[in-house]
């Protein structure tokens, strides 16, 4: 007889289910990523223009919270940003914790950070 090849019902039943559950918390991740990288673009993007020359941090914090509105960012807030000065720069970061519930009880906690700094 002529050895068998691939896999059993059972075998597959397996690796389906674990394909699925992959893609299951894909799926519910990928929302908090695509906000992060949202939530870093916009950061980069303040501190690379020209608009916060000569800004004060109450003028930093109303131009992040127009381009959160703009983008629906709901993970944190203006108050969430550390505004800082490194020479003539204006150095922005944040820092958060995201909560993903996946099913159950159990929940995966992601800790998200950055910073408009280049190199960070």
């Amino acid at each position: 007889m002529r050895r068998q090849r691939g896999l059993s019902l059972v075998g597959l039943i397996l690796v389906g289910g674990l394909l699925v559950m992959v893609a299951l918390v894909g799926m519910k991740v990928a929302p908090s990523v695509i906000e992060y990288f949202t939530i870093l673009r916009n950061v980069k993007a303040m501190a690379a223009s020209g608009e916060l020359r000569g800004a004060t941090v109450p003028d930093v914090r109303k131009a992040f919270d127009r381009r959160a509105d703009v983008d629906d960012i709901k993970s944190i807030t203006s108050k969430d940003l550390e505004i800082t000065k490194e020479g003539n720069d204006v150095v922005i970061s944040f820092a958060y914790e995201k909560r993903v519930h996946l099913f159950g009880p159990v929940s995966l906690i992601i800790d998200y950070q950055g910073s408009s700094a280049p190199g960070r």
